[in-house]
């Protein structure tokens, strides 16, 4: 399974949701990559992106932008990205990945009515992940209106710490609501990053 972030440069929002979430699902098959509808090639993390993934562990110096394609987004099997404008960009240049796109607050939110209607099936991460795509559409009027994830970029730290945080408390929401019930349950995902 291969799960894209896309924001607009791929040097702010996107590389932190790869970084995080390759690290929340080191150990598993699924890959986790970025990607930005107006990305920059080849350029480094922004610096308070950096530092932030610093201060959990994280080594994002070998991080290099790249601008997503069509093969790209057609090559993935979910898609999250930070804005409603963003989604529109990735499924104009890819129409079939409207199917899989979702911001990645919609899509934590998809997964955790999912958990509680009982939706989720599989017994890896990748089928439970890829069930809760599949009710997508049956689900939406259930689901909160989605919200954006505001861009950080040429913002002071505290503005990236923010955005940081609220990008992992989706991720961490997404991976509570995929814990299978019937495995003996670890404490949840931590929450907060800064």
């Amino acid at each position: 399974m291969l799960i894209m972030f896309v924001c607009t440069g791929n040097i702010c929002r996107s590389p932190m949701g790869e970084l995080l979430f390759g690290k929340y699902l080191s150990g598993t098959t699924i890959r986790v990559t970025s990607a930005g509808t107006r990305g920059l090639q080849q350029h480094e993390i922004d610096r308070n992106s950096g530092r932030l993934m610093r201060s959990v562990g994280i080594e994002s110096s070998g991080f290099r932008s790249r601008r997503l394609t069509k093969a790209m987004a057609e090559e993935a099997d979910l898609i999250l990205c930070f804005e409603k404008n963003q989604r529109k960009d990735i499924v104009t240049l890819a129409p079939n990945a409207v199917r899989y796109t979702f911001l990645v607050d919609d899509f934590a939110n998809m997964c955790r009515y999912c958990a509680q209607q009982g939706l989720i099936h599989g017994t890896t991460i990748q089928e439970r992940l890829m069930s809760a795509v599949s009710v997508s559409t049956m689900i939406r009027p259930m689901i909160p209106a989605p919200k954006d994830i505001e861009d950080p970029l040429g913002k002071p730290f505290i503005k990236f710490a923010e955005v940081g945080n609220e990008l992992n408390r989706d991720l961490c929401t997404i991976l509570n609501a995929m814990k299978r019930r019937d495995v003996v349950d670890p404490a949840p995902v931590r929450q907060q990053i800064v």
